[in-house]
């Protein structure tokens, strides 16, 4: 049963067609658009969409809607963590390909920094790409990435620090669209979103990443933070750089081809105040003040856009990196981590825990007798699947024999589980379930005529669709072609 869900999971929802000679579809004036702009509300679901709307019917959320395609059941990475929710929108992959599970994990062939190049692996080799890479984490702008702090691996025989876009193994849309003489810009949480950069360090003309590790962990001081992201994007319609931005390859000279960024109020709100705790999981006060805050912010896009002659030649993509489980309060409990490390029975080398436990062992021998002990235990540590062997290959997630990257055994606990000692959050993400993975996603243009698709989708189906709406050949993305990812239905 394992394996037919996870493979369900994994499946396209499109149906398969040529990129660039399928048939006629809901998009009647062609490709010819000159800017996208990219933005992820994190934690926004699918069924968010249809609570606002009904709650502000007049919104410009509800307003984009009317002129646009908006996708019902959307699916973002497995798991669900904001690196690969967003690597997901911006390769057209999923961790197997892209190598990237999430910001804090485990790879066999890495080496702690500050190893100065001797070859041996210490007792910790996490792979962390957080505001503990910057070189002053106490502060907004933080002065980017200071390599003495980066994990080390051997290049072409060279024992090197590993930005974060390094750790990619595919190109980015970003690096295609710059490839092609056009700029791009991109905000984010943390200076480690140089991921976005991709493999090559070229995807972004300029980045704009002050420190949300410094911001307090509340919705309005949230809020303030997210109107830095807004602010930047305002300048960049306008053509402009604004102070603290990361020049890669600027300043701009143009509006960017492609540009975006995130929003962290919801999340924020979904984590420390939740759902109300009705039968409908209604819309706390929290999470309508961050969501009246994410339309009035993408309503001053809109205007933006408008006011500088960009909207219609410009197509909006709102697409969430990341839901949020639980939705339903009344299912939300936690167990310690440690408890599920210790089910295993074995050495373990490593665990990324959330609403998800990755687990890399000492030994890769003890596989199946840790994930015997576990499945063994299932009620204990509040367990509703084991996925590991070939089911783990199976269900679309890698071959821990063969990718260093890839966890011995993925822990799914039952709906509502949060592994953590913390009781400061009601809700997190990472996960496989459906609050952590039916996400938020539509696309929106004045001359784009309104229609629902109601059949699945995926996240990574964004990036080839990008590219295809830009003019820009979505056969160039190394993830897209590798995973067979083709663009949403309404594009081809």
């Amino acid at each position: 049963m394992a394996t037919l869900f996870f493979s369900l999971i994994f499946t396209a929802a499109a149906a398969p067609h040529d990129w660039h000679h399928g048939p006629p579809g809901y998009h009647h004036e062609g490709n010819a658009y000159n800017h996208v702009v990219a933005i992820s509300v994190d934690g926004m679901h699918s069924s968010d969409v249809t609570k606002w709307v009904a709650l502000s019917p007049n919104s410009n959320i509800s307003k984009l809607l009317q002129t646009g395609y908006e996708y019902t059941d959307a699916w973002t990475s497995a798991p669900s963590d904001s690196f690969p929710g967003s690597l997901a929108q911006f390769t057209g992959a999923t961790p197997k390909t892209t190598g990237v599970w999430y910001d804090d994990t485990w790879d066999r062939t890495f080496y702690d920094p500050g190893s100065n190049s001797d070859g041996r692996l210490t007792d910790d080799v996490k792979v962390v790409y957080d505001e503990t890479k910057d070189y002053d984490p106490t502060q907004l702008f933080s002065g980017g990435i200071d390599p003495a702090n980066l994990p080390q691996a051997f290049v072409n025989g060279k024992c090197q620090e590993i930005y974060p876009h390094q750790r990619l193994r595919v190109n980015t849309i970003f690096e295609v669209v710059h490839s092609k003489g056009l700029q791009t810009a991109y905000a984010d949480k943390h200076p480690a979103y140089d991921l976005v950069r991709g493999p090559s360090g070229t995807g972004l003309t300029v980045g704009y990443f002050p420190e949300i590790a410094v911001v307090a962990n509340t919705v309005a001081a949230t809020i303030a933070y997210d109107q830095l992201h807004v602010d930047a994007w305002l300048d960049w319609i306008k053509a402009s750089t604004p102070v603290n931005t990361t020049v890669f390859d600027g300043p701009l000279t143009t509006t960017p081809a492609l540009f975006g960024g995130n929003f962290q109020a919801l999340s924020v709100a979904q984590k420390t105040v939740g759902y109300n705790n009705d039968s409908q999981s209604s819309f706390s006060p929290a999470i309508v003040r961050a969501m009246s805050f994410v339309d009035a912010s993408i309503g001053a896009v809109v205007n933006e856009l408008e006011a500088t002659g960009l909207l219609k030649d410009t197509l909006i993509v709102v697409a969430s990196k990341h839901g949020q489980a639980p939705i339903d309060r009344h299912l939300y409990r936690t167990v310690d981590p440690k408890l599920i490390t210790n089910l295993t029975g074995v050495p373990v080398a490593f665990q990324t825990s959330d609403d998800i436990a990755l687990i890399f062992l000492e030994n890769a021998a003890d596989t199946a007798i840790a994930a015997a002990n576990l499945q063994a235990h299932a009620a204990e540590g509040k367990i509703r699947s084991v996925i590991w062997g070939a089911n783990l290959t199976a269900s679309g997630f890698g071959d821990p024999a063969t990718d260093p990257a890839v966890p011995n055994i993925i822990v799914q606990p039952e709906p509502g589980i949060i592994y953590t000692n913390s009781h400061a959050k009601v809700a997190e993400h990472g996960g496989l379930s459906s609050d952590d993975r039916q996400v938020a996603c539509f696309v929106s243009n004045p001359r784009l005529r309104k229609h629902v698709f109601d059949g699945r989708v995926a996240t990574t189906q964004v990036a080839p669709t990008v590219l295809h709406a830009l003019g820009i050949q979505a056969s160039l993305l190394q993830g897209a072609v590798k995973e067979g990812t083709q663009v949403l239905p309404g594009f081809w």
